[in-house]
């Protein structure tokens, strides 16, 4: 780690004591817990608790780019009377300002119509309503009808309309066109930054053995970096696992756990960290963020190319209302989904509401991306919020989940805030899930952060066994408040290796109980159980954005 990003023991206690004085709480929170203090001396590589506190748009920016505006929806044809199909309209604003370069599309205040996918697919694009509560597009159609029936590429009749795609899509133009060729083909495809059959990459330079940590690598031939280019970490796993085995903390529970038959686990190998070049002095590269995992010979470190990115684009101030119909049972919705960003960088969603979608929000290799202010209301979804296919660095805050309007019919499955698929390093924060629950849904995430929470926990969580582990090391629950005391993966030092739960009221099991998947001392901890907000710092992100600026 370079000595610039070393914190100032000055600076660090200014940080905690801002931290601690800007809450209020017990008497039992005058002091912080002991595991926070042993992160404020060891932030980059803390055993159980991840640092998050570059997570989203920007490195965490607080405010969004806010291009000029280059066209109004209405000047293309789009008419507010919620009759006229407005998307052809409003889809060629958008195309228009991709071809100036980027720039700021308006929808004015009323209710406009859309039969069809309305797309962002060049950067520096922002789509931008009136407000939440003044501008909505109303969609008739689901994607089944828009783009055809799209199947799990693990076979079986599962609807990949369940978690992939949305009404409103903000992908590279290029990445969405062979996904959507690819599905009309039925050639179910891979959904990340390296094309459907994970081949559209090349070797930049491969890369020294480093630290988790570590802000600066060392690289075999710097020709190709530069200041400011998006690479592709890669990892790649060997015959034994230990790159499993590290993501899961390492030790005897990982390296005994059986790894070969968690197919589809398997099958999210290598993994891919997008990262922004910031400094290239000779063989020395930095980046923008510390490394996530080590750098072992072992794993074939390298940075590499990788398919496109969409960056610095937004949608912001509308909603997103889809045809009221009933939700869809289990893994067969049909694609009424609300906002996704697929394959981005930088790009973020502020004060948007979907309604009546089977799925609310997506990150699908979606990396260091905002949603602030969103919103899931309506007759009720499946996955509310879904983050997977390798999404890392990204922040969800404010964000609320409504209580649905009408009974879930029979069959039909309630997740919450999902994250899968070897995503990293996420946060969400400052939270109001009216219902729902934390669904870490296989596949081997980690580090990832809840903090800052109010649930009404009545989901439940999925996952497929061959997608392996509930979760990997340094996952960190802290001060969430459980209204309906209910346990379902808000406890997690009894499951989540090398983890935290910190701050959580009393919560009792149900009739989802789960195990643990890797056996022996998990070496998760457990602090402040049984009290209701009274942690300090309340915020686990908020407090960490103070330590290392």
């Amino acid at each position: 780690m370079s000595n610039a990003h070393l914190p100032r023991r000055a600076l660090l206690a200014g940080a905690t004591a801002v931290a601690l004085g800007a809450a209020t709480g017990t008497a039992r929170a005058a002091r912080p817990p002991s595991l926070w203090r042993e992160f404020t001396r060891t932030p980059l590589t803390h055993p159980q608790i991840p640092y998050i506190g570059r997570a989203g748009y920007r490195g965490g920016a607080t405010r969004f780019t806010r291009p000029r505006t280059v066209a109004d929806v209405t000047e293309y044809g789009a008419v507010p009377d919620g009759t006229t199909d407005c998307a052809p309209a409003i889809n060629r604003a958008i195309a228009a300002a991709g071809r100036a370069g980027g720039g700021t599309v308006t929808i004015p205040p009323g209710t406009f119509r859309i039969d069809d996918v309305i797309r962002i697919g060049d950067s520096n694009v922002v789509l931008r309503g009136a407000g939440s509560g003044r501008t909505t597009l109303y969609a008739t159609k689901n994607l089944t009808e828009l783009i055809g029936a799209y199947g799990s590429r693990y076979g079986g009749d599962k609807s990949s309309w369940s978690w992939a795609g949305g009404l409103l899509w903000l992908a590279p133009r290029a990445r969405y066109d062979s996904l959507t060729a690819a599905i009309k083909a039925r050639a179910w495809p891979f959904e990340g930054w390296t094309g459907n059959r994970r081949d559209e990459w090349t070797t930049l330079t491969t890369v020294a053995p480093a630290r988790q940590g570590s802000w600066t690598v060392t690289v075999a031939d710097a020709s190709a970096l530069r200041p400011g280019r998006l690479v592709l970490l890669r990892l790649a796993d060997d015959p034994a696992h230990t790159l499993l085995q590290h993501m899961a903390g390492g030790g005897p529970g990982p390296a005994s756990y059986v790894w070969d038959d968690k197919t589809k686990l398997t099958s999210y190998v290598p993994y891919e960290w997008p990262v922004r070049v910031t400094r290239v002095h000779g063989r020395r590269v930095t980046l923008e963020r510390p490394l996530p995992l080590d750098l072992r010979p072992a794993w074939d470190p390298r940075l590499t190319t990788h398919a496109g990115e969409l960056t610095g684009s937004g949608v912001e101030g509308l909603t997103l209302e889809a045809v009221e119909t009933p939700q869809s049972p289990h893994l067969l919705d049909k694609g009424y989904n609300g906002v996704v960003l697929q394959c981005a960088y930088d790009c973020w969603v502020d004060d948007v509401t979907v309604r009546h979608v089977d799925n609310g929000f997506g990150l699908v290799a979606a990396s260091a991306c905002t949603l602030r202010r969103t919103r899931v209301t309506g007759r009720g979804s499946h996955h509310p919020y879904f983050c997977r296919e390798g999404s890392h660095d990204n922040l969800i805050e404010d964000f609320t989940i409504e209580e649905r309007t009408v009974p879930a019919p029979a069959g039909t499955q309630l997740h919450g805030i999902n994250v899968e698929g070897l995503s990293s390093y996420n946060v969400w924060s400052r939270g109001d899930m009216r219902m729902g629950t934390f669904d870490s849904h296989r596949g081997l995430p980690f580090a990832d952060v809840r903090t800052d929470i109010t649930v009404n926990n009545d989901g439940r969580h999925g996952g497929d066994a061959s997608a392996g582990p509930l979760f990997g090391a340094r996952f960190t629950h802290w001060n969430i408040r459980v209204t309906n005391g209910r346990a379902g993966l808000m406890r997690i030092d009894g499951l989540a290796p090398y983890s935290a739960t910190v701050g959580l009221n009393e919560v009792r099991e149900f009739d989802q109980i789960d195990v643990p998947d890797f056996t022996g001392d998990l070496h998760s901890r457990l602090e402040l159980y049984g009290t209701t907000d009274a942690v300090r710092p309340r915020n686990l992100h908020e407090a960490q954005r103070a330590l290392l600026r």
